[in-house]
């Protein structure tokens, strides 16, 4: 499963060549922590939530067959996900007691929680994405055996979820991006 959503995301980047008008390069994002299951998964949304190795996104892409793992890029601070319509998605982060690191995202003019922050994104100098200059979180035994990913709030395992893991969120440059709407 490793191998594949790695050959995946490396197929996913290989094939991207528009870009958002703003300039702002469209990604794919590997996980990576090594000895752990999800070492290699790339980045998936579904359900207005992140994820790393979920088997499928019923995601409606514009190359189908390359809709495996999500594309994302950042304008002004704030994640999206990459299409061509004009109805953007746009990541947020609940670091509340409540939210507990909850990423999730909007479509269109939806508004995001109380306590949501949309803005912190960011890609550091080893390549790697983060939100408010931290590494992310991937916690197991999400939707169809995922890793749900989380940024990090101060608690370990958050929302009631156990052994999850710290992970380096491998940003890999996209060259032909699959333009997508991801399920809310």
């Amino acid at each position: 499963m490793q191998l594949k959503n790695l050959i995946l995301a490396a197929t996913a980047a290989a094939t991207v060549s528009a870009a958002p008008t703003d300039g702002q390069k469209p990604f794919g994002v590997l996980a990576i922590h090594s000895g752990s299951d999800v070492q290699n998964s790339g980045f998936n949304a579904a359900m207005s939530s992140l994820f790393a190795g979920l088997p499928s996104q019923n995601a409606s892409c514009a190359r189908p067959e390359d809709g495996q793992t999500a594309t994302f890029y950042i304008k002004d601070s704030e994640l999206y996900l990459y299409d061509q319509s004009a109805t953007p998605q746009k990541f947020y982060v609940d670091r509340s007691g409540m939210g507990q690191g909850k990423i999730g995202y909007t479509t269109g003019a939806q508004q995001p929680p109380k306590n949501a922050e949309q803005k912190g994104w960011s890609v550091s100098e080893q390549n790697y994405l983060q939100f408010g200059g931290k590494s992310l979180i991937a916690c197991p035994n999400s939707i169809d055996g995922a890793w749900s990913i989380w940024a990090s709030a101060g608690v370990d395992n958050p929302a009631g979820n156990e052994n999850c893991v710290g992970i380096a969120s491998r940003v890999i440059e996209s060259t032909n991006p699959n333009g997508c709407k991801y399920t809310e």
